[in-house]
Formats: structure tokens, sequence, C-alpha cells
């Protein structure tokens, strides 16, 4: 590659939408560029993506990068892969940054290993050394147990994967001014292995674990999926997402989907209420990027107090029903 200059994100969509972790990555990707001195682009890759170009721009980025063609119409490794290092062997820029989602987790590998860059996954944190210029990237280790700062300083571009709602979007601003720059895919269908014959939407009542701000999990402790109906009504109360353990869905209390953990959803909300849980360490890792734990437990050592903000050593079923009609009173208000 030439000369690496510049800080660019590979955004993500939804239904023809920008997803909330492009929003953060562009949050975190103008304070890299402004420290650097340097311009922050976009990669925008899909089919009929061209309107949402000045969208991007007015989350914060100075370019955007559009590759719009019929075989990125959904996330495909192949394609995006190809298209991506291509882009990028093109525009050089010195960071690259993606978020530690579906996408994110598949492409970043692949795309590292084709640029020859070094990659920190699952990143909570991002800097610039003052000094060196060189990005720092934080991320838990140790089952979220410790967090490591890391440094790439030979290999370009420096890549990173941020973890969900780690980050913070700016405030959009209509008015700011960049650049589009249309770019040919480069690729046709030949490369493609592999391809989505199928897409069944999963089906989820109330607010998503990864965009909640707050979250009421319940764990093993719980004792059955009967008496998982309280934890559901305080968080519809609260106007939250519910949540539980592995343990709790092995068991049958709650479905997979609404699995917290390192094997399962990897949130960050405002404040996550921890319910009849331990604390085990695969599950701290689902969950310890929350800004405030409370967590209700019975056992005085239980591991999940030494992460909390907040505690309650007592039974849940005596703390939740007056938890619950106290909050009912406060909403009415």
């Amino acid at each position: 590659m030439a000369e690496c200059k510049g800080v660019m994100i590979c955004a993500e969509l939804a239904d023809k939408k920008l997803c909330a972790i492009t929003t953060e990555l562009l949050g975190i990707g103008r304070i890299l560029a402004d420290d650097l001195g340097e311009e922050l682009s976009v990669l925008l890759m899909g089919s009929e993506v061209n309107a949402l170009s000045q969208e991007h721009i007015a989350c914060g980025a100075d370019k955007v990068y559009v590759v719009d063609d019929p075989l990125l119409e959904s996330f495909n490794s192949d394609a995006y892969t190809e298209v991506a290092a291509n882009i990028c062997r093109q525009v050089s820029p010195s960071i690259m940054l993606l978020g530690q989602t579906d996408m994110g987790r598949d492409l970043a590998p692949r795309l590292a290993a084709r640029l020859g860059g070094g990659l920190a996954m699952d990143c909570i944190d991002l800097s610039i050394d003052p000094e060196t210029k060189l990005m720092l990237q934080t991320r838990p280790v140790f089952g979220g147990n410790a967090n490591a700062e890391m440094i790439t300083r030979n290999a370009r571009p420096q890549m990173a994967t941020i973890r969900p709602k780690t980050m913070s979007a700016l405030e959009k601003d209509d008015s700011r001014q960049g650049e589009v720059v249309a770019m040919e895919a480069g690729v046709d269908s030949s490369i493609i292995k592999a391809r989505i014959i199928e897409t069944v939407q999963e089906e989820i009542e109330g607010i998503k674990l990864e965009e909640a701000e707050v979250i009421v999990t319940g764990g093993r402790g719980i004792g059955s999926a009967e008496a998982f109906e309280i934890v559901r009504e305080l968080a519809n109360v609260l106007s939250a997402a519910t949540g539980a353990t592995r343990a709790a869905c092995d068991e049958g209390m709650a479905p997979a989907t609404i699995q917290v953990g390192q094997t399962g959803k990897i949130v960050g909300p405002n404040l996550y209420i921890a319910i009849a849980l331990s604390g085990a360490v695969q599950h701290l890792a689902g969950c310890s990027g929350s800004k405030h734990i409370v967590a209700i437990n019975t056992d005085p050592d239980a591991h999940i107090f030494k992460v909390s903000e907040f505690g309650i050593v007592a039974d849940y079923k005596e703390v939740l029903p007056p938890l619950i009609e106290k909050c009912k009173a406060l909403m009415a208000e």
C-alpha cells in the first residue's frame, strides 16, 4: 500500500438505514482523525445506498466512498472482503475501524490478512498516542476481568473492531459538508462461493438487547420459566429489554435469543439489573460494558457484587414485587 493516512470506518446498514454501530464508529473515528489532523472517511458498501451518503457526513464523516452494486445487496464474506480490500489499497487509510458485530467479526480478520494490517478485536476504547501518533487499542482479557492496551507498530492499516455501546455517536449535523466518491466494486459473481438463500427475521418482543439503554437479566436462581415472568414484568415497567444467563436459557426459563454472555449477546446499556445470577466470567464478558450494574442475590459472596455499583443481598421474590410497584408509581407521576 502507498503512504497510509486517515481514518476509515466500514459502515453497516440494516433495512437501508444506518446501524447504531455505524454512528458509534463515526463518533470515535472523528476523535481519532481530529487527534491526527487527518480526514475521516467511510466505506459504504451495498445496493442502492447512494442516498445514505449525506447521512454519514452529517454524523461526522469528511468523505464517503460509495460502492453501489447489486452483488452487495446483502453481506457476503467473499464479495465484501474483495471490495473492501480493493478500496483500502486505493485509499490507503492508516486506521480502519469495524464493528464487533456478525459482519465485523467475519470481515475484519479476512481484511487484515489481505492487507497485512494489525488487528485488535472487541475493543472498548481507542486513542492516539501523542508521541508516536499510533492508535492505542484497549480490549478486555481474561473474560473481562482485566483490560489490555495494545499497539500495532509496523503493520498498516491499524485495524480494530469496536464493541457496540462502548463509543458515543456525535450529534447529527445536517449542515456538515463532505465529499462523496463513487467507486467501482471491481468484482463479479464468480468469486462468491456461498450465497444466502433465505433470511429468517428473528422475532423479538419489545426492545432489542443490543440497542437497549436498560436491561433486566435473570439467572439460574430465578428457578423456573413461570417465575421468570417477574423479570419480564420489571423490564416492561422500565421500558427495558429482558436478558437471561446461559444457565437460565439451558434450563428452559428463557429463549436462547435473549442470552447475554460470551456465547450470547454482548451488551452495554446505561443500566444493567442482574437478578439471581452469580456473575460467572462468561456472563460478565457480555455485560461488562454496562455503565451501571445493579445486582440482587441471596449470596453476599456472589461475584456479581464485585462488579456492581449497587447490590441487594436478598431473595428476589421479596425485592422485586415492591420494586415493581414503586417503579409503576414513579412512572405514573
